[in-house]
């Protein structure tokens, strides 16, 4: 606890009860926390309330509830209750079932926030709660933290309130958002409603689309402007609700939809045809399309030169990619946990710059530190804890011989879990909870997805390079520490196909070699990328440097750390079981180094690597 001079004002934003609830720790301005509920329950995209994200925040900022200055939530939930009760009236009697269930958990908790802080809290915590719009709550995540003293803000995702794409701009500690689209028009749901319809997961799903999008054509891109999407010259638009299902329904599409797209639904887990991987890239080309449109109109309005980008559809990077390269702004600044899980950290930097109207004073690069801003062990509580669960490692004193080692694994084809520091926040790996390989073999790809991800072979892997290099091998000027762009892959780096190749699709472009990097390069010849700078993180950047050394490539392959259908890790021990129940071939822990041929198989294990090898 801090006392007399030592005490720091603290803000502790919540988000909660929608998709993936988090918490987030300001103390005198600085972002001191910020986690993911998910990553304490082990339940992916956790909506319940994040007390285990609250207890860790005010452990990391070392005090106590009472010892608050506010606490901020990071959306009305009584205006969206209105918008939930207006849109099933409109629709009545259709939606019925939809309806009940929602009611069900507005009753319990929604609707009784104060009584679920003031719980989650211990009932220690006698100071103001405050409500943030939804839409504020992602602008002030991606205002606050950028580099920026002045720039123009656009938010976009499923819906908040009533606001599903909002923009305005950003002027020192003050934020103020000009216009909105409104429920049920939403670009969001559009593609949420692609996701569904393609088979995948809702709220989880949608990159895998993007993934999926560059081995089809949008060969039905004409059909969604001319049926779904009434698309004005601004960016704003108007959905035909005749086609979907999301406001009164348990679906995203009806009938109307499938005979468009001709056919039913992709049943989850069954095949995927050329069709499919069509219809996906027909959506990416219109989002990119509408986002292009929309930042166009964001900088006529505003005439700034900076760009602030939050909401879930900004983790789109393949868009993202094209506003920076296509788009009228200089420079671009996206908030790493885009979606609602950052409107925990928005809420509370709206409560420290707003409510207790505080100066801002932007940092270089910025102020979100990496994004390292979760939990992390003990390194020297490691070699016990490994002892325990009976692993046999490699302890190293000299940090640069234990890259040096890892170096040289991942230049025999080996595949390394990587477990350090401080744990990421936001959906992307980025180097602390991550799992490396080596680019420039083309079996990494598909190792990687098949043995050790157990998912569909097509999803593609991000590269982490070193950042004086990146110009090197991406046709990238500005970095790109938190990997939420897409650049293509210089000219020079690409292979030119071998004779019967060019007449490969779908699918198959999978096996086709496209670059002196094949591990990460899309089929389109382009990468997302992550630049690891001197001042993100030491330890990845120095595996980076050890690599480099060893093969003169600069890049590794970098994916979550984590296995399908779980939350990256987060501890030591689950970073062990994952190791232990995939095909990976080595672990580090903060300094120690294990070998998959060292360790004795768990119980369990083979069985569980099997399943997946026989589905």
């Amino acid at each position: 606890m801090w006392s007399g001079a030592e005490q720091m004002a603290s803000v502790l934003g919540i988000s909660a009860y929608y998709h993936d609830s988090a918490a987030a720790l300001v103390q005198d301005g600085r972002i001191v926390a910020a986690v993911q509920e998910e990553r304490f329950s082990r339940v992916k995209h956790d909506h319940r309330f994040p007390a285990h994200s609250v207890r860790y925040c005010l452990e990391a900022g070392g005090i106590t509830a009472s010892d608050l200055d506010a606490v901020v939530f990071y959306d009305k939930p009584l205006l969206k209750f209105e918008r939930l009760l207006e849109t099933y009236l409109a629709f009545a009697p259709r939606g019925l079932r939809s309806f009940v269930q929602a009611m069900n958990v507005w009753l319990s908790e929604k609707l009784f926030i104060p009584r679920e802080i003031d719980h989650g809290l211990g009932g220690s915590y006698a100071g103001p709660i405050y409500f943030a719009s939804h839409h504020e709550s992602h602008a002030a995540s991606a205002f606050y933290p950028s580099p920026f003293d002045e720039a123009a803000i656009l938010t976009i995702d499923g819906v908040g309130e009533w606001a599903t794409t909002a923009w305005g701009r950003g002027s020192g500690s003050r934020i103020d958002l000009c216009a909105q689209i409104e429920f049920p028009h939403s670009l969001g749901l559009l593609y949420s409603a692609f996701t569904y319809y393609l088979g995948f997961r809702v709220n989880s799903g949608e990159y895998k689309v993007m993934g999926l999008a560059p081995y089809g054509k949008p060969r039905y891109a004409e059909t969604i402007m001319a049926h779904l999407l009434d698309l004005r010259d601004d960016g704003s638009f108007w959905l035909d609700q005749h086609y979907f299902n999301y406001c009164a329904g348990l679906t995203m599409t009806n009938e109307r939809f499938h005979r468009l797209f001709d056919g039913a639904p992709r049943p989850p887990e069954s095949p995927l045809t050329q069709r499919h991987m069509d219809v996906a890239a027909s959506i990416q080309h219109v989002t990119e399309e509408v986002l292009l449109r929309l930042a166009r109109h964001v900088h006529g309005q505003t005439g700034l030169p900076n760009l602030c980008l939050a909401g879930g559809v900004a983790l789109n990077c393949v868009a993202n990619g094209r506003i920076l390269r296509e788009g009228p702004f200089q420079r671009l600044w996206i908030q790493p946990a885009a979606g609602d899980a950052g409107g925990a950290l928005g809420a509370a930097l709206l409560g420290w710059y707003r409510i207790l109207d505080n100066p801002r004073e932007p940092e270089e690069p910025d102020a979100q530190s990496g994004s390292y801003l979760g939990p992390a062990a003990d390194p020297a509580g490691v070699p016990a804890l490994l002892d325990q669960l009976g692993a046999r490692y490699t302890q190293f004193d000299d940090e640069r011989a234990l890259c040096r080692a890892v170096a040289e694994l991942l230049d025999h084809g080996k595949v390394v879990g990587h477990v350090a520091g401080r744990m990421e926040f936001g959906p992307r790996a980025l180097g602390h909870r991550s799992i490396l390989g080596d680019p420039r073999n083309p079996a990494t790809q598909s190792t990687m997805n098949l043995k050790i991800k157990f998912r569909e072979s097509f999803r593609p892997f991000a590269p982490s390079c070193i950042e004086e290099r990146a110009g090197d091998y991406f046709d990238l000027e500005v970095a790109s520490p938190y990997m939420l762009l897409v650049a293509p892959v210089r000219e020079e780096r690409r292979v030119v196909p071998k004779t019967g190749e060019p007449d490969r699709f779908g699918i198959e472009l999978l096996n086709v070699a496209r670059s002196d990097i094949p591990a990460v390069t899309h089929v389109d010849y382009s990468a997302r990328v992550q630049t690891v700078g001197s001042g993100g993180s030491p330890r990845l950047r120095r595996l980076l440097e050890a690599f480099e050394e060893r093969t003169e490539c600069p890049v590794l392959v970098n994916t979550s750390f984590n296995i399908r259908g779980e939350p990256i890790v987060c501890t030591p021990e689950e970073a062990y079981r994952c190791f232990m129940f995939t095909d990976m071939d080595a672990l580090v822990v903060e300094d120690c180094l294990l070998l998959k041929s060292d360790q004795t198989e768990l119980p369990g294990a083979r069985e569980y690597r099997e399943q997946f090898a026989l589905d």
